[in-house]
């Protein structure tokens, strides 16, 4: 039975109501400024819920159940330390908001949301857009990714950092064993990716929603949901970039 609970995020934010489920840096690395130049957290009333990733000057790219009306959030880029304001860092109300129209909330297929800047971003070394793939050029079982956030860095308890960290040598999971009975037994649906450690340890965590999954350089998932964090036997589960990127280009294209 896949368990899904409601993203703990800063404990003054537990009162907002958005909906992100199980959003999920356990066993990784503190990262330094200006390693993450493609990634962006989300921020409601001051707080960060999410994570998401630059697609253009424009555009950003998230998980679809972190999805709030674009006038209650707040997107940062070029943000490394979320308990001061940087020079680096650029933040705006967002034009629109706009979650894929076939996201379900129960089995989370389709967990995907493109955010659209009022104004564009200014692009230097601290903002940069991620690589893409193109539809249907997702990772091969066995490539080596990494993920990234502002999450949950412990299971034990809350811990919550300012900084970013990231997990690597985590891998692609071929979704048949993914859906083995041990395992979530047939709930990774089209669109989802199996990436992570099937042993347990390394893992994204509550917070680290729509942030991003590269593989080789390349943005390859989202992060969307999993059965707790770093569990053994139920490795994260993403949302498969290369999958949408025809509806992101058309959606882009028509917003």
């Amino acid at each position: 039975v896949k368990t899904l609970t409601f993203v703990e995020l800063r404990p003054a934010s537990s009162n907002l109501t958005n909906e992100a489920a199980n959003d999920r840096i356990i066993g990784g690395t503190l990262t330094r400024p200006g390693d993450l130049p493609y990634i962006a957290n989300l921020r409601q009333n001051g707080y960060q819920f999410c994570g998401g990733t630059v697609v253009n000057e424009m555009w950003v790219v998230s998980a679809a159940h972190c999805w709030v009306k674009a006038n209650r959030m707040q997107v940062f880029v070029g943000d490394y330390d979320l308990s001061v304001v940087e020079t680096t860092e650029q933040s705006q109300v967002p034009d629109n908001a706009i979650k894929h129209p076939q996201y379900n909330s129960h089995t989370l297929v389709n967990d995907i949301m493109l955010i659209k800047m009022k104004t564009p971003f200014n692009m230097d070394s601290y903002v940069k857009a991620a690589p893409l793939p193109a539809q249907g050029a997702g990772p091969s079982v066995g490539t080596e990714c990494e993920v990234c956030g502002w999450g949950n860095i412990n299971t034990a308890v809350t811990d919550y950092p300012d900084q970013p960290y990231c997990v690597d040598k985590i891998y692609v999971i071929d979704i048949d064993v993914c859906n083995q009975a041990n395992s979530y037994d047939g709930e990774i649906l089209d669109g989802m990716i199996c990436i992570g450690d099937m042993a347990g340890g390394r893992d994204s965590c509550q917070g680290d929603s729509g942030g991003p999954v590269t593989c080789q350089g390349i943005l390859q998932g989202i992060v969307s949901w999993g059965y707790g964090c770093a569990v053994k036997n139920y490795p994260g589960v993403y949302t498969e970039v290369a999958y949408f990127r025809n509806w992101m280009d058309t959606t882009m294209a028509n917003n």
